[in-house]
């Protein structure tokens, strides 16, 4: 390893492997121990203090290398476990006791000392599933957002690493997602921030295990075929005294003007025009991607990135875009096959733009324009839902400006905005037909898929970090029967390519069949590919039809895949069980030349596949035999002229004089 090079890129703001020389690392030098290497310019003084010196009775001095402003020193048989910290002296004699911000591993909270943790232990057997990994732009995605300490607890605790590597895996693949989306699991000291307020950017939490624990969790995924996005927020960082704020008695990490360090979550705000920052959390991103294999990186409050203090008003800052663009950049350059993603509330243009193209370089973008819409029409009296129809039609306006993922998010089952099902308007059979109707709608519109755990219950409590799932609800034949529903979405999405292979090409793959029926409030478009197409059916009143028209965009035989008001998923069963065959259009002007007649429930949702390929090869065979048929009439034909016409009379030689 060039320490020299990774010091150089370290203070140019250009290093994403900083964890490689900074921290706590196993050496041999003249004898087996530790290396113990931190930035503090500002310090005095630097040592080392932990289990293994007695803590503050015989501290370890640490040397200065110089201009750098980083301390470095090895100290002979360090074993791991071993718990450290920073003793630093500030330029005013102070003496602060600190974590190391390279840490691997921490106490448990509320314990904050940094422990020593060998990562060259971990092993892995997933090569195949790194090789053939990718963005997954022309793949499905479906993803199930769990925070570790609350989806299920064992006796009251909650589940370790092994745990989640025995229940949680099998659960996610048998319900048919793609991937599982961990809220934070770097190190943190209160529970109550879900991880989002953290003091270990390169140290997984010891709440649930340790780092081999987790990497076999991220091993079990990756051989069932699930891939592992993780949250990281590189907006601000917890105040405590045992974190980076004022790590060296002077601002380092976070900004200097105190109206810039303070954030409005009562944290620091990283200081991202500083270079060592942003090595510093650049290098975190990648150590995740690295050590541990992840798949992608959900970036936080990238709002907050963008504008000063998240508010527009303020301006952009000029500093955290160049951070973001170069961040990605060189995620993108180590890690191709990653996905980078941003829960970005603004509408600050190009952020799914490469940065060559002036953008800020992020694969994804949460969708939360989508999302805001979608919940505020299914809040609304149907009575009234014709004056905002286009809530549901206006995202594919503006969808292929963005690579948009569609997010029903632990945002939106917190601080009393309600659970999605307690989203929707009207009393309990209401609630339970709608909300399968919106999922429907979500699952057909083109665009990733993100959802909480416990939305696939229909729960109706919000997240409380401190409880697990209502589990219990599954004893209840209606929440079981909306569980089966929303697994039968989950692998009609992921079986059938027409529904997420052209997401992000605009013009090709989704098209209004009629966007425009506000009066009655139903809304039909399709998905397609070169093999299929499925054309979506929303009813969002309480009406029914027995009889209703359709256009379709190909003639055929149209088969319902799904129905979301029939009995298996607790629906009223108005049902299309036999296939439909389409017929012309009798309005010989309009833009579809077919139609289908069909029954429509009320709330309904109406998936309905057609098979492109299979129609084409009817109407060859039918062609061929029609061909065959005139050819036989023709032969047929041309025999019988043939016997009718008079033989001809012979003359010449041979000819008989009369």
């Amino acid at each position: 390893m060039d320490h020299a090079k990774i010091i150089d890129s370290f203070h140019r703001g250009h290093c994403i492997d900083a964890y490689r020389f900074f921290g706590a690392h196993f050496s041999y030098e003249g004898g087996e121990g530790v290396r113990f290497t931190v930035y503090a310019p500002h310090a005095k003084k630097v040592s080392v203090i932990g289990s293994f010196t007695g803590w503050g009775y015989n501290p370890v001095d640490m040397t200065n290398t110089g201009y750098t402003g980083i301390w470095s020193v090895f100290i002979p048989g360090v074993k791991e476990w071993e718990s450290y910290k920073y003793q630093i002296e500030d330029a005013q004699g102070n003496k602060l006791y600190k974590s190391d911000p390279y840490a691997f591993y921490s106490e448990t909270r509320p314990e904050n000392a940094s422990k020593v943790y060998n990562l060259n232990d971990i092993s892995w057997s997933d090569q195949a599933w790194m090789k053939n990994r990718t963005k997954n732009f022309d793949r499905p995605v479906s993803i199930y957002e769990v925070y570790a300490g609350g989806w299920m607890k064992d006796q009251g605790f909650p589940f370790t690493y092994g745990k989640l590597e025995e229940h949680l895996i099998p659960y996610v693949k048998e319900r048919g997602f793609t991937h599982i989306e961990m809220m934070p699991l770097n190190e943190y000291p209160f529970d109550g921030s879900w991880g989002y307020q953290a003091s270990g950017y390169y140290s997984v939490t010891s709440r649930y295990g340790n780092p081999t624990e987790f990497a076999s969790f991220v091993n079990a995924c990756h051989r069932e075929g699930i891939g592992i996005i993780m949250d990281m927020v590189p907006v601000h960082f917890v105040k405590d005294a045992f974190g980076l704020r004022y790590f060296d008695g002077q601002p380092l990490y976070e900004y200097k003007d105190v109206n810039d360090a303070e954030s409005q979550w009562g944290t620091m705000n990283f200081d991202l025009w500083n270079e060592e920052v942003r090595s510093f959390l650049m290098s975190a991103a990648a150590f995740w991607c690295d050590v541990y294999h992840i798949d992608g990186i959900r970036i936080d409050a990238v709002s907050n990135l963008i504008y000063w203090g998240g508010n527009s008003n303020r301006g952009t800052n000029d500093g955290s875009l160049a951070f973001m663009r170069r961040m990605n950049w060189y995620l993108s350059q180590a890690f191709p096959s990653v996905m980078l993603i941003a829960e970005d509330s603004s509408d600050f243009p190009k952020v799914t733009w490469s940065t060559l193209d002036g953008g800020l370089g992020f694969d994804y973008k949460w969708d939360l324009g989508w999302m805001n819409d979608t919940l505020k029409y299914y809040s609304i009296d149907p009575l009234y839902r014709i004056w905002d129809h286009n809530k549901l039609t206006f995202s594919m306006a503006y969808f292929y400006s963005e690579r948009f993922l569609l997010p029903l998010s632990h945002d939106e089952n917190v601080h009393g905005k309600k659970t999605i099902i307690d989203r929707m308007w009207g009393d309990y059979d209401a609630k339970f037909s709608q909300v399968r109707n919106l999922y429907a709608y979500m699952f057909a519109h083109p665009g990733k898929k993100l959802n909480f755990m416990g939305n696939e219950l229909a729960s109706f409590r919000e997240f409380d970090e401190n409880k697990e799932l209502d589990w219990f609800l599954l004893d209840y034949p209606r929440h079981d029967a909306f569980m089966r529903y929303f697994t039968d979405l989950n692998r009609i999405y992921t079986s059938h390519p027409c529904m997420y292979k052209d997401d992000y090409v605009n013009g090709k793959g989704f098209a209004w069949i009629d966007a425009d029926n506000a009066k009655q409030s139903v809304y039909s478009f399709y998905r397609e590919d070169e093999k299929e197409a499925i054309v979506c059916i929303l009813n969002n009143t309480a009406q029914s039809y027995e009889n209703y028209t359709i256009p379709v965009p190909y003639e055929g035989t149209y088969t319902e895949i799904l129905n979301s008001e029939k009995d298996i998923y607790d629906g009223c069963n108005m049902c299309n069980y036999n296939p439909v065959v389409s017929r012309k259009n009798p309005d010989g002007n309009a833009h579809f030349a077919d139609v289908i007649d069909i029954r429509i429930a009320p709330w309904t949702a109406i998936y309905l596949l057609v098979d492109k390929k299979k129609e084409a090869r009817k109407k060859t065979t039918a062609a061929k035999k029609a061909l065959k048929t005139e050819e036989k009439k023709a032969s047929a034909k041309a025999k019988a002229s043939a016997k009718k016409k008079p033989a001809e009379k012979k003359t010449g030689k041979g000819a008989k004089s009369a």
